[in-house]
């Protein structure tokens, strides 16, 4: 069993690296899915005899470009496409990959065309890249399997039929995509920072990719303060990953050990905040980079600069609202203004669906010594996330209520 979980860590590693790379060679999105799973069966198969190969993403890309020919090659004699299979016998890319020298990123670029729709490009996204499931990406959207299976259809569909070109468009059209893909890029690093399902609560691989493809992104952009602002985000998100999960149990930011959050990811990130300040011209990913600045300034959980929390809240509300910013900044006011004034505004947010709605408030119940309600709260946010490390937590925090 232990064995299969490695080859299932290597295989959701290695993913989006073998899927982008294979796009890139064979220009079509099928044929790159299909090979990267047969790629899968194939190490399922040997792996376990013949031990993991020494570079095993090498491995699957090259076993999954085999099999990708092996199509081809036999479609190629049912449809009379010799021609195109013999050319994909050679590495060479079909047309110019771009400005930027990155499978992934190109297939992000992609996946966020203005043809396609912003919920299917997302989802592409997610499942190309970031190697989510159906099911999964399902869950982070709130819709029904089937409806999601049928919208990352389509939009396969759309991009062979409309030949949309596998490519980073040019300086004149960056603009127009940039914001899709910023979208996405912090889509895969949240899959990972808290894992919607699966055996791991959180996914290294996920948030390690999505700040690499930030990284990229900065060195494509580096005057666009979004830009800047969502690498610093990710970073100082990141810089507490190691201490969110102790002993099988979701840890929450002010019962986390401080002292083991990663410095030089902090430094780097406050670095990059006080670049968007001095551009002048905040967004939302500046907004939330500032507000886990504050947090990560803070030396200990009681110091925390709640004020200024719910002012940088209000001007993401201002820009950008939603109900999970408000969400969030009812929580700053409870420590503000207290739990019942919190409570009031979580009760009109349409977020039933949601558990981190239910988690808040579950917590503000309890302050408030409503246990009752509390327990029930709880029960729902139980059942509203599959993540084990955050189950394990609330169900803790529901066993301590007072009867």
């Amino acid at each position: 069993m232990q064995e299969a979980q490695a080859i299932e860590r290597i295989y959701r590693a290695e993913y989006g690296r073998v899927v982008a790379s294979l796009v890139r060679r064979f220009g079509d999105i099928d044929i790159a899915e299909e090979a990267a799973g047969e790629a899968l069966l194939v190490a399922v198969e040997k792996w376990p005899v013949d031990g993991v190969p020494p570079n095993p993403g090498g491995w699957l890309t090259t076993t999954a470009g085999n099999r990708a020919i092996d199509r081809i090659r036999r479609e190629s004699r049912r449809d009379a496409k010799h021609q195109a299979a013999l050319m994909l016998e050679d590495d060479t890319p079909h047309e110019p990959t771009g400005i930027v020298e990155d499978d992934r990123l190109r297939l992000i670029f992609t996946c966020c065309h203005p043809a396609l729709a912003p919920d299917a490009r997302v989802a592409l996204t997610l499942r190309l890249l970031g190697g989510l499931t159906v099911a999964e990406i399902a869950q982070a959207f709130f819709v029904p399997e089937t409806t999601m299976a049928q919208r990352i259809t389509r939009a396969k569909k759309k991009i062979k039929d409309t030949h949309i070109p596998y490519r980073v468009p040019g300086p004149e059209d960056l603009t127009a995509r940039l914001g899709a893909v910023l979208a996405v890029v912090y889509l895969v690093f949240n899959e990972g920072y808290l894992a919607s399902s699966g055996d791991a609560p959180i996914r290294e691989e996920l948030t390690g990719e999505a700040i690499r493809l930030g990284r990229v992104l900065r060195q494509l952009l580096p005057d666009v303060p979004e830009v800047t602002g969502l690498l610093a985000l990710m970073l100082l998100t990141e810089s507490r990953r190691t201490t969110r999960v102790a002993g099988g149990e979701l840890v929450p930011l002010h019962e986390q050990d401080r002292g083991g959050w990663d410095r030089a990811l902090i430094a780097e990130g406050h670095d990059l905040v006080r670049a968007c300040l001095a551009a002048g011209r905040p967004g939302r990913y500046q907004l939330l980079a500032a507000i886990n600045a504050v947090h990560t300034d803070a030396p200990a959980a009681a110091d925390t600069d709640w004020g200024q929390i719910a002012t940088l809240y209000g001007q993401l509300e201002a820009l950008a609202p939603s109900p999970v910013v408000t969400l969030n900044r009812a929580v700053a006011v409870a420590e503000l203004d207290g739990p019942d004034v919190a409570l009031a505004m979580v009760d009109r947010l349409p977020l039933q669906g949601y558990h981190a709605w239910h988690a808040t408030r579950a917590d503000l119940l309890r302050r408030l010594g409503r246990s009752a309600e509390a327990r029930a709260a709880y029960d729902a946010a139980i059942a509203a996330t599959d993540n084990d490390a955050e189950r394990a937590y609330l169900s803790r925090r529901r066993g301590s209520l007072a009867p």
